[in-house]
């Protein structure tokens, strides 16, 4: 591992999404409890604004309206004319993208934290973009150090054809908080929410004042491919998660294990020649996307020193 030192920028602005899904409950109670008292996230010298982002699909407790809002952040449907005959969770997109952003921009906001919840057993999850950012590594590592014993994994998600267009890439450090059981809202869940927040602005109180954080080391899951269901002639799934692989996210997978089951009792193992590791395994969300789970393998980040050039 290096010792280089790095030296960034104080962090000035930090904004947390809920409700991009309007039915991911834990994020929407969450920010909606801070609009009415933000005490709790609020750090000297630090901006930190609660925001629900589709207040439409949170007020009917669906996913979307129109279209996915956590997809559309991509420079075309960022680029469109505004129009009232736009899907609204591309105008709310824009809507966003000129509040929070544009990404780089001298006034856009330093991190967005967007608050998640999924189907599948993931438990304490960080969505990371950047293996070579060292701030984001740095503040993965003090959040999973901080809430341990309880697990928190990091998945990777820099790839270049399964990367998508989030709510949160607008920020020039993105990071996605959660996932945790939808649906529903849950204290135990909750909790583990509201402390992964607590832990990430700790981190950057603390990095603002000056703190150095030495060289560290993560275990990661990076994003391989996506798994879509076994499917007959018509385009309808043929085979569903076997047993085995339910609720067996992040661990690891080896050639040969069962991965589907089909009605007639028929294995369908996995193929290849190498382990790996699921995630979103049987996500509900993402039946639509056809995708059954995604292939992840294991590695290790490591971030230099760093610590912020105070004025």
């Amino acid at each position: 591992m290096t010792s280089c030192h790095v030296t960034e920028d104080p962090i000035k602005k930090v904004a947390i999404f809920g409700g991009t899904h309007g039915n991911e409950l834990t994020g929407v109670f969450l920010v909606k409890r801070w609009l009415e008292n933000g005490t709790e996230i609020q750090r000297t010298g630090l901006e930190v604004k609660p925001f629900i982002t589709n207040p439409r699909a949170v007020k009917k407790c669906t996913r979307y309206i129109d279209c996915d809002l956590n997809r559309v952040f991509d420079p075309e449907n960022l680029g469109k004319k505004m129009s009232k005959d736009l899907p609204y969770e591309v105008r709310r997109a824009q809507e966003i993208n000129h509040l929070f952003g544009p990404k780089d921009n001298e006034y856009s906001y330093d991190i967005i934290f967007d608050l998640h919840n999924t189907t599948s057993n993931m438990g304490c999850t960080l969505i990371l973009e950047d293996s070579r950012n060292d701030f984001l590594i740095q503040m993965c590592h003090y959040i999973k150090t901080s809430l341990a014993p309880l697990p928190c994994y990091v998945y990777l998600i820099e790839h270049p054809s399964l990367k998508y267009a989030t709510t949160r890439s607008i920020a020039k450090y993105p990071v996605e908080v959660g996932p945790q059981p939808q649906g529903v809202l849950r204290a135990d869940i909750l909790d583990q929410m509201r402390k992964m927040i607590k832990h990430a602005l700790d981190f950057i109180h603390n990095f603002n004042e000056g703190e150095e954080f030495p060289p560290c080391a993560i275990e990661v899951y990076k994003i391989m491919e996506k798994v879509d269901y076994p499917r007959n002639e018509n385009g309808d799934i043929a085979a569903i998660i076997h047993p085995d692989l339910q609720d067996q996210d992040w661990k690891p997978l080896h050639p040969g294990d069962p991965v589907f089951l089909t009605l007639d009792g028929k294995i369908i193992p996995l193929g290849g020649g190498s382990t790996v590791y699921p995630v979103f395994v049987n996500e509900a969300a993402y039946y639509e996307k056809k995708e059954a789970f995604a292939k992840a393998t294991k590695l290790t980040l490591n971030a230099r020193s760093i610590r912020s050039s105070l004025p």
